[in-house]
This record gives structure tokens, C-alpha cells and sequence, in this order.
């Protein structure tokens, strides 16, 4: 490429400032490279805006996601260009051009960035997370957030070391750690573990997806809905807004419940203990009224089974059917609030009651076990009959 322009208003900005020093001569041609760089870039940039409007939607946002690496890469070449000219010592230019290198790989892992964010959220613009059937939604969510944070990491990671490979100290300095310290190797191996493991695990639970974004779980005894798959750990929004936090092989080694993992509709169980005169056939005619049109119930499922009996009362499980867990909480809540309600207005004789026994002409108590030091002393009454015969005597 010929840049004997560059030369010549190189030569002729020296010639107008032969009193300054050479240094600083070289910094203003870099300087003045660098702003028409920028405003060459700002003006090619917004003409090609206007015709990515016209080509579509896609085109027009791959266009403005891509204004801040492209312009960083316009400049690291425009000055990289400007560095014969401006005619550096050369171990000044030594370090400028490595400090173009440098910013030439960021910008390049950058785009990359920009360009993998544009994609996912292309592809997911295609699912509604508001539907009322959301499971496929929830299933392409959670898989392709969990393998971009996983892709984003790689590319910081490859980015990082790109730059720092090319630092000749730096790279020696990682050489000769891995080939000779075996010791630290196995440290560093031991505490990189936990980040490995939780890395793979991600790319594990997006290729089977035992978890989804938005799925109702119980995890450590707290129910919640899954909230955020980070690339190492999950945030679990418990129902009185608490988060907990859990690290990704949580989910692989441990086992948890997920309300959600088919099919979001549920099945809600309502334990009674009630009195052996339950009316059961009053109980079932009741739960069909209060059904009934209700607008949490899905028409799935509704019975009332009497599942245990112990020694006081017996045990009537209400089964009641919702489209989602949230549903089927306050289904539940609902119902068992008037069914209560049902028995203690209509039926009160059916609630629990304890029954005892009444023994004697007083109706007293029943008298409870004797112990074997209160059975071999004489009653209080044999004492005061003794003493009132040995009066008489």
C-alpha cells in the first residue's frame, strides 16, 4: 500500500515545527492520524447504518453492535500505518506497535463478544416467556444462556492469553512453570477444580437440562423458581423473595425436585384429620361446588380419599389439579380454607375430638397407675379410724 501522502505531510509537519524536538513531532503525526482516523470512521459508519436499515432488522443491530471493535480496529491500523512516518526511536516504536497488537487482539475478542450476543438473542426472540405453555421457551432459554456464558468465558479466557503471549517475559515466565513446577501444577490443578467442575457442569445441564430458567423447585428444603443460570452457579428466587445462591454441580451430584421438568401442571394435596363421623359423600359433594368454575383448577383432577385411620382421627387427602405450582399453592389454600369452613358450620361433630372415659358414682376421672410405694401405705382413712378406736378403748 503506498503512503507517500503520509510521508509528505509527515515532512512537511517537520519542516514547520524544526524548532520542536523530534519527539514530539512523531506524537502530534500520530495524534493527527488518529482524529482522522476517527472522523473517517464516524463518517463511513454512518453511511453504512443507513443502508443496514434498509437490508433488515439483523443486518441493522450487527451494524451498531459492531461500532465499537470495528472502530478500535480502524484505528490500531491506521496508526500501525502511521508508524514509518512518524519516524520513532525504535525502541519507542517497539513498544507502540506491541501496545497496537495488544489492543488489535482485545478488539478482535470484543467483536467476538458482541457478535455471539447478537446471535443468542436473535434465536431467542423467537420464544415468549410469558405464553402460557412456556416450556419450550424455558427449555431454549436455559440452554442457549448457559452455553453463552460458557462461550464467553472461553473467549475471555483465549482473549487473555492471546494478549499475554505476546509479552516474551510472560510467556517464558508460563513455560517454564508448567515444565518444571509440578508441585505448584498440582495447586493450581486442585484450586481450578471447583471453576472446572462447575464449567463442565454447565455444559452438562444445558445439553440435558435438568433445570430451566423459571422452573419451580425445592432445593435445601426452600421452594423457589429458578432465577439465573450464571456459568458457575444458580440463583434460586425463594417465594418470599429471598435468593439462594447454589453452585452448578449442585444439580448434577445432589438430587433436588423440580416441579416443572415436563410439564408444569401439578397435582395439590389438602390433608384433613377429622373425626371417624366425617360425612365423606357431604365431603365430596362440597369439593365438587367449590370447583366449580373455580378459575385456578385445570378440570384435571379432583378427589377426596380417606388414606389412614389412627386411634382419634382419621385422614382425608383432598386432591385438587392446577396449571402451574403458583396455582396450585392457592388452589390449595382456597380450598382447604372452606372446606374447614364447610365442616365447622355444618358438621362440627366432625372436626377432631378426644373422648374419655368417666368411671365411678362421682363420675370421677379415671384414677391413674399406683405407684408401689403409694400401694404398701394404708390409706389416710385407716389411720383416722385407728386413732378414734383407741380413744374409745
Amino acid at each position: 500500500m503506498n503512503f507517500n501522502w503520509a510521508n509528505a505531510l509527515a515532512a512537511h509537519l517537520r519542516r514547520a515545527f524544526y524548532w520542536a524536538p523530534p519527539w514530539v513531532v512523531s506524537v502530534l503525526i500520530l495524534t493527527i492520524a488518529a482524529v482522522a482516523a476517527l472522523f473517517l470512521y464516524r463518517w463511513l459508519f454512518s453511511a453504512i447504518i443507513r443502508l443496514a436499515r434498509r437490508a433488515g432488522p439483523f443486518a441493522d443491530a450487527a451494524v451498531r453492535r459492531s461500532e465499537g471493535p470495528g472502530e478500535v480496529i480502524w484505528l490500531v491500523i491506521v496508526l500501525g500505518a502511521a508508524l514509518a512516518p512518524a519516524q520513532l526511536s525504535y525502541a519507542a516504536t517497539i513498544v507502540v506497535a506491541h501496545m497496537l497488537l495488544v489492543a488489535f487482539i482485545c478488539a478482535v475478542g470484543w467483536g467476538a463478544l458482541r457478535v455471539l450476543d447478537l446471535g443468542s438473542e436473535f434465536y431467542l426472540g423467537r420464544f415468549r416467556m410469558d405464553a402460557e405453555d412456556n416450556l419450550l421457551a424455558r427449555k431454549h432459554v436455559t440452554q442457549v444462556n448457559i452455553l453463552r456464558r460458557t462461550a464467553q468465558t472461553l473467549i475471555v479466557l483465549v482473549t487473555v492469553a492471546a494478549a499475554l503471549m505476546t509479552f516474551a517475559t510472560v510467556r517464558q515466565y508460563g513455560v517454564s512453570l508448567f515444565a518444571s513446577a509440578g508441585a505448584a501444577g498440582l495447586v493450581v490443578g486442585l484450586a481450578a477444580r471447583p471453576i472446572l467442575s462447575n464449567l463442565f457442569a454447565g455444559i452438562q445441564i444445558a445439553m440435558t437440562q435438568p433445570i430451566r430458567v423459571e422452573d419451580a423447585v425445592v432445593v435445601e428444603g426452600e421452594w423457589g423458581w429458578i432465577e439465573t443460570i450464571a456459568s458457575t452457579y444458580v440463583v434460586i428466587r425463594i417465594w418470599d423473595l429471598r435468593r439462594l445462591i447454589v453452585p452448578l454441580s449442585y444439580f448434577i451430584e445432589r438430587p433436588f425436585q423440580n416441579w416443572t421438568h415436563e410439564s408444569a401442571a401439578l397435582l395439590g394435596p389438602i390433608i384433613l384429620y377429622l373425626d371417624y363421623s366425617v360425612p365423606m359423600d357431604r365431603l365430596r359433594a362440597k369439593l365438587d361446588e367449590i370447583l366449580d368454575g373455580h378459575r385456578l383448577w385445570d378440570k384435571r383432577a379432583a378427589a377426596v380419599q380417606m388414606i389412614d385411620a389412627t386411634e382419634h382421627t382419621v385422614q382425608v387427602r383432598v386432591l385438587v389439579s392446577a396449571r402451574n405450582a403458583s396455582s396450585a399453592f392457592d388452589l390449595r389454600c382456597q380450598v382447604r380454607e372452606q372446606l374447614l369452613h364447610f365442616l365447622q358450620t355444618e358438621y362440627p361433630e366432625a372436626l377432631p375430638r378426644r373422648r374419655t372415659e368417666l368411671v365411678g358414682a362421682g363420675a370421677r376421672w379415671m384414677p391413674r397407675a399406683v405407684e408401689p410405694a403409694e400401694r404398701a401405705a394404708p390409706p389416710p382413712m385407716a389411720h383416722a379410724g385407728a386413732e378414734q378406736a383407741r380413744s374409745r378403748a
